[in-house]
């Protein structure tokens, strides 16, 4: 028994002395102050794409090597390993610290390009916050005026074009959410229109302006349609001039028969309102007159007593 135990002990020692064994030589090297062959090390780490392991080298390299020769072309290194583990915020300050210290270096421009691309990578859909797509769009703008003849600065403003669709996506979106919000709060409706016009406004040749104007119409037709009878003929008279703006822009729309029918509603509730109105001023009449003549009966019984 005691036997069998302390056989496994040694084997299980053995096994941990193993892997141990395995882990050394990374370690030894990683505890090393001979820096040139943890710096050697580190380049074959990431040829050979153990990007991880490279990056603790790389990591403990950078301020041993501050202001020395090799310092750049290990930043260059050290820039890249973050970006191929994916650490693009990480990443983007290493290409730009890169290619602000070293202008002149031939990596410079490479090192600019990845910094704007790295913004590009961060940026989230349209749905979430677009703080980074901005960024991204100075950034790789930024880079475009730097580099304007670089094969490059196409690739740039490809992506930018990209960033500014998810932008306009963005404010078509919210604007739009405004219009789905109305059955909750008339206002809504109107606050629709104002955001739809301001998309517009921001966004002049945004993908969408078929449905923005078509929107603008409709929702301020629903917004005439939920008001008091009282303030129905002004707005359903509003929505009419978006109506024929939308038709004039766009004849041929699939929206088209739909903006009809809602156009002869339009036409209806103003005729409707407008009846309402005068039913309403003169029933008011009637309900004065009535109380004139209750007066004058009043006055002219307190004559007769």
């Amino acid at each position: 028994m005691f036997k069998a135990k302390h056989l496994l002990i040694l084997l299980l020692s053995a096994i941990i002395i193993g892997f141990s064994g395995c882990k050394s030589n990374f370690e030894k090297i990683r505890q090393s102050n001979d820096v040139g062959k943890k710096y050697q090390e580190a380049i074959r780490l990431y040829n050979k794409k153990d990007y991880s392991k490279a990056l603790i080298l790389f990591e403990g390299l950078a301020q041993k090597y501050r202001g020395t020769a090799e310092a750049e072309d290990l930043n260059y290194y050290y820039a890249f390993t973050l970006y191929k583990l994916k650490d693009y915020t990480t990443a983007r300050y290493k290409f730009k610290e890169f290619a602000d210290t070293y202008p002149g270096s031939p990596n410079a421009e490479e090192c600019r390009y990845y910094a704007a691309y790295c913004y590009f990578l961060d940026s989230p859909n349209s749905s979430l916050d677009q703080e980074n797509t901005y960024k991204a769009i100075d950034a790789l703008q930024l880079f475009i005026n730097f580099y304007p003849k670089s094969e490059r600065a196409t690739q740039a403003a490809q992506y930018i074009a990209i960033l500014r669709d998810k932008l306009e996506t963005k404010a078509f979106d919210n604007a739009k959410l405004y219009y789905t919000l109305g059955g909750y709060d008339i206002n809504n409706y109107k606050s629709a229109v104002v955001a739809l016009k301001n998309t517009q406004i921001e966004f002049p040749d945004i993908k969408y302006i078929e449905e923005i104007d078509f929107l603008i119409f409709k929702s301020q037709f629903m917004y005439a349609k939920n008001s008091y009878a009282s303030r129905q003929e002004a707005r359903f008279e509003e929505a009419l001039v978006y109506y024929n703006e939308f038709v004039e822009k766009h004849p041929q729309s699939k929206f088209i028969k739909e903006a009809n029918e809602l156009k002869t509603e339009s036409l209806a509730g103003i005729a409707l309102a407008k009846k309402l109105i005068a039913e309403e001023a003169e029933a008011i009449k009637k309900y004065q007159d009535l109380e004139k003549k209750g007066a004058k009966r009043n006055a002219d019984s307190l004559k007769m007593n």
